[in-house]
């Protein structure tokens, strides 16, 4: 039996599915199945090295097929974290490897209402107030995604720093790529960003509700 004959024949089929697999993420518009069809072609092309010897090709293809796996399982945790935080506590933990840590000083404006607005932020310590409405911030709140939203991206409130802490960054670009590479992410983002929106209000209508409380007279005992 001619084993190099068999090898040729099995490489050049192989071959021709790697291909098909390496056209077929071409036509892709979204990372998740990207991803999947890349790891496909990166299979069928190890598949194809063995009987051939051609151990570069079978290393090459194995990094490629471990990094496209890393990130495909990126990306279906970064979706099914969203999704949990939706139908929770509206946490926005998922982002932080995304972010950068930034140390904020005491009397620091974080940005100003009506300034262009470019980045949001996770609190992970200190105290900080968005001075038009006085809200306090806790630790663990997102604040400034409303600008991402707004029509002219700008500001709706200003933000200062009122006991030194630190916080992270991420760009709307960074978040709009995510949104992009995967509109599933996207879609359970702005539910989340709408959520977030409502429940805001709700602590201003509380906050106007208690400052209106004391101007309401208790009528007086003959």
């Amino acid at each position: 039996m001619d084993i190099s004959h068999l090898a040729e024949h099995f490489g050049t089929v192989g071959g021709v599915a790697a291909s098909f697999f390496v056209v077929a993420t071409c036509t892709m518009r979204t990372m998740i199945p990207l991803r999947a069809f890349g790891m496909l072609a990166n299979l069928m092309l190890m598949i194809t090295a063995l009987p051939l010897h051609n151990f570069l090709q079978l290393g090459l293809h194995a990094g490629l097929f471990c990094l496209n796996g890393y990130r495909l399982h990126q990306m279906l945790l970064l979706v099914r974290e969203v999704k949990k935080s939706v139908n929770s506590d509206l946490s926005m933990d998922w982002l932080k490897p995304f972010m950068t840590k930034r140390k904020c000083k005491t009397g620091e404006m974080l940005f100003y209402k009506n300034e262009k607005a470019e980045t949001m932020f996770y609190i992970v310590s200190g105290r900080y107030r968005l001075v038009e409405s006085g809200i306090e911030l806790p630790v663990g709140a997102i604040v400034g995604e409303l600008g991402m939203l707004s029509p002219y991206n700008e500001r709706t409130q200003s933000l200062e720093c009122i006991e030194s802490g630190t916080v992270l960054s991420v760009s709307y670009r960074q978040v709009e790529e995510l949104y992009v590479q995967n509109p599933e992410f996207g879609f359970y983002f702005l539910r989340l960003a709408s959520a977030r929106l409502f429940q805001n209000i709700g602590r201003l209508e509380e906050r106007l509700a208690e400052h209106a409380a004391p101007a309401v007279m208790t009528p007086k005992l003959a």
